[in-house]
């Protein structure tokens, strides 16, 4: 199977009073670029997360999005810096002392005084959370998967309908190709005789002058490669497999192989169908783009 380079995946798992939703979306990209946003408690399985990721993708461009929610009761305390209140005591005696004031201050004002109650996040088992978040990740990278795989079974269907109409232009230029030399000769010889009226031709000439001109438009070696470039990448697109690199650089070779038919001929009919393969080869780089 072959895989197209856009897709999405969303999975949500919920454990006790823990949530984290993982969400992912890719475009093409000529290598494996990989951008994670999430929150900072997370961030410590950054390498782990993209470790994981690369058992299911080998290029693209991937955006993911992480959301982590938290309703634990005790998921933060509160704690008591009691040295620090005391040394807010201790000043607020003396001051009560240095100006004869009265120290009338109570435990609720007190409690406001900076840092004297600081609320603490609690320590988050790291091994249990990242159970939950691995989960999250597998289950928007199968379903991210899935949307590839589904997308890239049309791209190979479609592709392969563009292969079979450039095999028919391959084959009409391969039939072609002979009546254009026996063209000529009829025409050439024609002419000779126009000219020299009633004068013998000499064949062995004409046969050299035809023998010229089928060299300089022969495309059999271009034919031939095309046909072998068009089987190949029916073939890889059946077998499957990681294949976006090989086939963009077997179609720059297919468009090279049609620029040089469409420039050795000079029959009006060839030249239209290798111009049709050349618009053919193109629409088929540009579906390649998509794919894996």
């Amino acid at each position: 199977m072959i895989k197209s380079m856009t897709g999405f995946g969303r999975c949500e798992v919920a454990e006790g009073d823990r949530k984290i939703t993982v969400e992912m979306k890719s475009v093409n990209h000529r290598y494996m670029d990989i951008n994670i946003k999430m929150p900072k408690k997370l961030s410590f399985f950054e390498a782990a997360i993209r470790n994981e990721l690369k058992n299911y993708i080998q290029r693209g461009k991937v955006d993911i999005f992480i959301s982590y929610e938290d309703f634990t009761e005790s998921n933060v305390c509160v704690k008591y810096n009691k040295e620090l209140a005391g040394e807010y005591m201790n000043y607020l005696k003396q001051m009560a002392e240095d100006f004869a004031l009265d120290n009338d201050v109570r435990v609720s004002a007190l409690s406001r005084y900076p840092e004297v109650l600081i609320m603490e996040e609690q320590t988050v088992d790291e091994e249990e959370l990242w159970v939950l978040l691995n989960k999250a990740i597998k289950g928007a990278a199968e379903a991210f998967v899935d949307t590839r795989i589904r997308e890239g079974e049309n791209l190979k269907n479609d592709l392969i309908d563009k292969l079979d109409g450039m095999l028919t232009h391959v084959d009409y230029i391969t039939k072609r190709s002979p009546e254009i030399i026996d063209e000529y000769k009829k025409k050439l010889k024609d002419k000779v005789k126009e000219l020299l009226e009633d004068a013998q031709i000499d064949e062995s000439r004409l046969l050299m002058e035809v023998t010229i001109f089928a060299d300089k438009v022969c495309v059999d070696e271009e034919l031939v490669r095309l046909r072998s470039h068009i089987e190949t990448t029916r073939d890889s697109l059946i077998q499957g497999g990681g294949i976006g690199r090989k086939l963009d650089f077997i179609a720059q070779e297919m468009n090279r192989e049609a620029n040089t038919i469409l420039s050795k001929t000079s029959d009006l009919e060839i030249s239209n169908r290798a111009i049709e393969l050349k618009t053919e080869i193109e629409k088929v780089r540009e579906q390649i783009q998509n794919i894996e």
